[in-house]
């Protein structure tokens, strides 16, 4: 499915094919709910790396987040990129060189009409807000970190791979 995004201002502007397009996937993490997420969570989806198309370019800034492993004491940059308009600070896409063959643009910049999931997967709860409240319908998935099924693996379960 070919899906166009951009910004709230305007200032950029960008186009991926995604075989993955359902924003079923509720990601609750602090660096997700505070770079994007205005419910308390951020829906990232799944596309073609290769085909993304930029217009403004030279208004994208990229944040790094900091993290901190398990039991460390130093903290540091996250391989993860999240690309945003440094204009109007809307959050667009997240790119790790460690899959160079993917984009997740967040659902929130997709401007084309996306399909509606028939389920969704609630994700690192254990780092939710405590003022959020989690919609749980009946079908949805909940993990209190990452789920072991990929964005493509979901589409896959339930037939619904786009062209």
């Amino acid at each position: 499915m070919h899906l166009e995004g951009s910004c709230h201002c305007g200032a950029v502007k960008f186009s991926l094919d995604s075989a993955h397009p359902y924003p079923y996937q509720r990601c609750y993490c602090s660096i997700c709910r505070k770079t994007q997420g205005g419910g308390g969570y951020a829906i990232n989806l799944g596309g073609d790396a290769k085909s993304l198309k930029v217009t403004g370019r030279k208004n994208i800034s990229i944040y790094h987040a900091m993290m901190r492993d398990e039991g460390a004491s130093r903290r540091h940059a996250s391989s993860a990129e999240r690309h945003f308009c440094h204009v109007c600070a809307s959050a667009l896409w997240l790119y790790d060189p460690t899959w160079p063959e993917l984009i997740h643009p967040f659902a929130s910049a997709i401007d084309t009409p996306l399909p509606v999931p028939p389920e969704h997967t609630h994700l690192l709860l254990d780092s939710k807000a405590e003022w959020v409240e989690v919609q749980v319908a009946k079908g949805d998935k909940q993990f209190q970190q990452y789920p072991e099924e990929s964005i493509a693996q979901w589409h896959e379960r339930l037939g619904l791979v786009r062209d």
